[in-house]
């Protein structure tokens, strides 16, 4: 299978993209639905080749149809197939209507519930709903979906697993937990973020053959972050580069027990590149620190005056790992703050952020969820279900760019500012999932706008550099037992693409 692009759409892009291509494609409707069958029948060979029975789930709208077309190619090349259909077939209309008649001409079977059962089937095929979902799924429904999930055969899902919304990754009530699954035409957003991935599997494109002259006339709703972005934006340094020229991160953090995250973030800013990394700390951290990294240069702070002078030496601060809330913290927040300096600001210094309300602008703003409700005052459970929406709004809301980490981390910024809506990081896994991964990240970012880049595109390369790094550590080490120390050496490889 080829690997998917970059372009990420809505639903309703999708289906503007659909609506264009009935013109374009001889054959219109019918012929796409063909084409779709037909691909997710190879999906299923290519990747279980050993499969000979198949059950295929049919429901309303033309997801269906494309079940009914997938269930009439297997019979034809011998598989043994039959058909849960939830909809009476009779009731499809238009090129479903047609591919219902096309299996029937076949002698496709028809089963009930009673044949979705363990040993029955290789593999499932889920048409049900597809993308056409606007509300909870309930009543018998759900059963049916409880009664696949049940089963452990492989699961295909057919456009989208039924019950997940096409926009937002969101379960609506239930949802098939699919291995595999195949968008068509163009890549829905929401299969990469909230809770989709634990459902949707591997995530599969095909474009049906669709005229490029389709696409360019509907614009993307964002982007996923390649590593073609990393050899575009980092480009080699030239031989005469000195460290002074390579950027100076000042990292404010490290309070009372909390010295291990301005050390990660300072020991990521190095291995993303940057010249020179500082760290305003407590006194007591100081020389601990040094002796940990000597490249760091530390700084124990008692007093605002020596720290305007090292925020005034520096070209960018990552204000936050470790901070703590107390009066020393919300002292140097409040410099910071009021500030020319860019920042980025993940932990403590969000935290800060609620009650202490700032007009800024030139800044990252780098919430996990939970930061990102308590900013904005939203029930973590609904931010979750639209964090796309909920990104945007921030980003317009702080006047910031936002880094909304979590599964499909979203980088976006104001509205007024960005072409499009945002880009998206699928790289990344759950044995990140431990301390000390944010202040990686924040160190990053800073790094890479230090040395040069502009704050959405240190946020956006950032985010995708820290989230292959701790694939790549992973793969080396396993995820459980993962700790942000071990992206450090890949990170250095990774920022020299």
């Amino acid at each position: 299978m080829a690997r998917i692009p970059r372009n990420l759409y809505t639903i309703s892009q999708v289906k503007q993209l659909d609506q264009l291509a009935h013109d374009r494609v001889e054959g219109g409707e019918y012929t796409l639905m063909e084409r779709a069958g037909a691909a997710v029948l190879k999906l299923v060979q290519e990747k279980y080749p050993g499969a000979s029975r198949l059950l295929v789930l049919c429901g309303s709208g033309n997801n269906a149809g494309d079940g009914y077309v997938v269930a009439r190619l297997a019979q034809k090349a011998g598989l043994d197939v039959a058909v849960y259909a939830t909809v009476d077939p009779k009731q499809l209309q238009g090129a479903a209507a047609k591919a219902v008649s096309a299996w029937q001409e076949e002698q496709g079977r028809l089963v009930d519930a009673s044949f979705i059962k363990e040993g029955a089937w290789d593999v499932v095929i889920d048409a049900l709903l597809g993308s056409g979902i606007s509300r909870p799924i309930e009543g018998d429904l759900a059963q049916t979906i409880s009664l696949v999930n049940d089963l452990s055969v492989p699961t295909v899902a057919v456009d989208l697993p039924t019950g997940i919304h096409g926009d937002n990754g969101a379960v609506m009530g239930v949802a098939i937990r699919a291995d595999m699954t195949m968008n068509f035409i163009g890549l829905k957003r929401g299969g990469f973020t909230g809770q989709a991935p634990d459902y949707c599997g591997e995530i599969f494109l095909n474009d049906l053959a669709v005229p490029q002259s389709v696409f360019e006339r509907v614009p993307v709703s964002g982007y996923r972050v390649e590593k073609s972005d990393l050899k575009s934006t980092l480009q080699p340094r030239n031989a005469t580069a000195h460290k002074g020229q390579c950027g100076h991160v000042l990292v404010v953090g490290g309070n009372r027990g909390m010295s291990g995250a301005a050390l990660l973030a300072g020991q990521a800013a190095l291995r993303s590149g940057a010249g020179r990394v500082s760290i305003a700390t407590r006194q007591g951290h100081a020389a601990m620190l040094n002796l940990t990294q000597p490249e760091l240069m530390c700084h124990g702070v008692t007093e605002l005056k020596p720290f305007y002078e090292l925020l005034d030496d520096a070209d960018v601060v990552a204000l936050g790992p470790g901070l703590g809330q107390d009066i020393w913290a919300q002292e140097l927040f409040k410099a910071c703050v009021e500030s020319d300096k860019p920042l980025v600001v993940d932990a403590d210094g969000l935290n800060l952020l609620v009650s202490n309300y700032a007009e800024r602008g030139n800044w990252v703003l780098t919430p996990h969820p939970g930061e990102a409700a308590r900013l904005t005052g939203m029930d973590l459970g609904m931010l979750q279900k639209d964090r796309f929406s909920q990104a945007r709004e921030l980003a317009t809301h702080y006047n910031a760019t936002v880094v909304l980490k979590g599964t499909g981390t979203l980088i976006t910024r104001p509205r007024r500012e960005s072409e499009y809506g945002f880009d998206l990081v699928d790289a990344g896994n759950p044995g990140m999932a431990s301390g000390g991964m944010g202040d990686a990240l924040t160190g990053v970012i800073a790094s890479l706008a230090a040395q040069g880049l502009s704050l959405y595109e240190a946020a956006r390369c950032g985010a995708y550099l820290h989230a292959v790094a701790g694939d790549r550590a992973a793969l080396a080490g396993g995820q459980r037992g993962l700790v942000a120390s071990d992206l450090m050496p890949y990170l250095q490889k990774l920022v020299n693409p």
